[in-house]
């Protein structure tokens, strides 16, 4: 199937799960990581249950603030 990932058309396999997709694309502290399919937003325990599929858009986001001085 036919993934975008961060605006990149990738292949990978029917059946990868969003847990797998992350450990794939070696996404920098997936602990950290925002996710969104479709621009939907998937939780972070729904990850592992959230099954990917052909033409769906995925973006890894992370959040950074700032401080005070």
């Amino acid at each position: 199937m036919q993934l975008t990932i961060a605006g990149e058309r990738k292949e990978y396999p029917e059946g990868t799960t969003l847990s797998q997709l992350i450990d794939a694309e070696k996404v920098e502290n997936p602990m950290y990581v925002t996710v969104s399919v479709n621009d939907d937003f998937v939780r972070q325990e729904d990850f592992a249950a959230t099954t990917l599929s052909d033409g769906d858009v995925v973006e890894f986001m992370y959040f950074m603030g700032g401080g005070a001085r």
